[in-house]
């Protein structure tokens, strides 16, 4: 039933907001010159997928989790797309693809080890990464591997049709920060 939805509220997500997405795209244009941000990232079962974002950080940022990046590399259109979370629209992409669910983990980077393992003692990674989850609204970020990892499996054990809904909701309406830049 939740893949039914992912695929329904990814296609018709996309399909209503791609007047927004054209226009992020086209001013992501003039502010960085490359407005599409693809990372590698550790999807189900630890297996690789591209994760694609707006991009809200300088093209030189190196590649590391966003609480270990500095805040001095988020552009000014960046700190709005944060802020918004509409720099998460693209995952919608993701979803359609199958490698990504509206509510589940937040995928990480391959370079989180500390993370990686709290989340394959736990199981996390049995499920498909999520663009929001329980994590987000509570404003647990990856800088807090093993709490992280334990709330992101009290998820995946309880996660329901209402809860699914409360997560997207919450996180539509501003709940969370998610992984912010400290």
């Amino acid at each position: 039933m939740i893949k039914l939805l992912d695929l329904l509220a990814a296609f018709f997500g996309l399909l209503v907001l791609s007047p927004v997405l054209l226009m992020v795209t086209v001013i992501g244009l003039f502010d960085t010159g490359s407005p599409i941000f693809v990372q590698e990232r550790v999807g189900r079962h630890k297996k690789p997928f591209k994760l694609i974002k707006f991009r809200t950080m300088k093209i030189e940022t190196k590649s590391v989790a966003s609480h270990l990046a500095s805040h001095s590399s988020i552009t000014k259109l960046g700190a709005l797309l944060r802020k918004t979370k509409l720099d998460e629209l693209p995952q919608l992409i993701n979803v359609l693809k199958g490698e990504m669910s509206l509510v589940g983990p937040r995928p990480n980077l391959y370079n989180q080890d500390e993370l990686i393992a709290a989340r394959d003692e736990l199981g996390v990674y049995d499920v498909l990464p999520g663009i929001t989850g329980l994590a987000q609204i509570q404003n647990i970020d990856m800088s807090k591997p093993k709490l992280l990892a334990k709330i992101d499996k009290q998820m995946i054990d309880t996660l329901n049709l209402r809860d699914y809904f409360k997560y997207i909701i919450m996180t539509a309406t501003g709940s969370g920060s998610g992984d912010a830049v400290k």
